[in-house]
């Protein structure tokens, strides 16, 4: 099978992004992204999204698969890849397209300056609605305590559509990413 794509990224991410307009349902499994995704014998990417068909006022409908072939229900820089991804596709004056997305819709904007912008919505902060267990489902997980392999870092956990589990520090320079 043969399949054309285009990279993209967005403030550190990399997508694969392929024009799934022609069909409901992704051309590619889960199991191929990962190997698409893989940085050693594959393309190399963090996720493969999908321009699928939208219905009604809905321009196109959103899926990603990440690299271990999970499917989160949105990504940030992700969306703001497939508006431009669109835009080059339909090759018109459009500067907003209504994206339906696993976390409801979407709307990002193109501007002038060739930037895309999203509202993302707010984000939620309840254990339940990111999912975590770091704490009752109830309650929001701000600058909580996770012990890491004898290690304690001060975490927030939030979900944007895609959970993610942040910690500050003072200096970048000051840790060794590689280990984290």
């Amino acid at each position: 099978m043969t399949v054309s794509f285009t990279k993209y990224h967005g403030l550190g991410n990399d997508f694969i992004l392929i024009d799934n307009r022609h069909l409901p349902q992704p051309i590619v499994t889960p199991e191929q992204a990962i190997k698409l995704c893989d940085r050693n014998f594959g393309i190399g990417a963090d996720g493969v999204i999908f321009a699928l068909p939208g219905e009604g006022q809905v321009d196109y409908t959103m899926r990603i698969f990440n690299s271990d072939g999970s499917e989160p229900e949105m990504c940030g820089n992700g969306i703001r890849c497939l508006a431009k991804f669109i835009a080059e596709l339909e090759n018109n004056n459009k500067t907003k397209y209504n994206i339906h997305t696993g976390a409801g819709l979407i709307v990002p904007e193109l501007q002038a300056d060739g930037q895309v912008t999203v509202d993302m919505g707010q984000p939620k902060l309840l254990a339940s609605e990111i999912p975590t267990n770091l704490g009752n489902a109830d309650e929001k997980i701000v600058n909580q305590t996770l012990e890491v392999a004898g290690k304690s870092w001060s975490v927030t956990c939030v979900n944007m559509g895609n959970p993610h589990c942040i910690t500050f520090v003072e200096n970048v320079a000051d840790i060794v990413l590689e280990i984290v």
